[in-house]
């Protein structure tokens, strides 16, 4: 896959964030070996730089450049959703249990942020893989379905109309294209089910 400007981007801000955020978590850490009793303000922090940590590392593979042929091990994609899921909205079962295409987990990735714009009080994303492709399955009480920005994931002509939180909606058509896939999905009241 080509280095596109929109993932050079992605990447650089990310090797940018990634070492302030860990110079801080180093400093915590050296902070809590020190005795005494810590001030509630200390567990914010920490749960603050863990979590933006986190959400650095899912941007990473989301948004950043990859090679063509590279592939992502499932540890690093099991470690990057429990992290993300520490006091979050969504529980995540990542079944493939094999590496995969870093492509391809590209691609579920900003489907997983398609969802979160869906399901506004979380739920339980499930993923899959066989030998017809990729099976993302969302599930939660409250599912909005915004028809014309899911339009834009399967029809070009589709309104292009973007917030910056929606930018995942912007960006999977052209992935998708590039990596010679499509997808298709349907809404229920209560489960979205995508596959590529």
């Amino acid at each position: 896959m080509t280095k596109t400007f929109e993932t050079l981007i992605g990447s650089r801000i990310c090797h940018d964030l990634i070492s302030p955020i860990g110079a801080i978590g180093n400093g915590l850490e050296l902070l809590a070996m020190t005795q005494g009793d810590k001030p509630p303000e200390f567990g914010l922090i920490q749960d603050s730089v863990n979590n933006a940590n986190a959400r650095i590392r899912f941007f990473r593979v989301a948004y950043g450049s990859s090679a063509k042929g590279q592939m992502i091990g499932r540890s690093e994609v099991l470690s990057v959703l429990s992290d993300i899921a520490i006091g979050g909205r969504f529980t995540y079962f990542w079944r493939p249990e094999h590496d995969t295409p870093r492509q391809d987990v590209r691609i579920a990735f900003l489907v997983l942020q398609c969802f979160e714009t869906a399901l506004t009080l979380g739920g339980e994303v499930d993923v899959q893989t066989d030998d017809m492709g990729w099976t993302l399955r969302a599930m939660g009480k409250r599912i909005v379905h915004d028809a014309p920005l899911w339009a834009q994931l399967v029809d070009a002509a589709a309104p292009s109309d973007l917030a910056a939180s929606q930018v995942q909606f912007g960006l999977l058509p052209s992935l998708l294209k590039s990596a010679n896939k499509t997808l298709r999905y349907e809404f229920s009241d209560t489960e979205i089910v995508v596959k590529f």
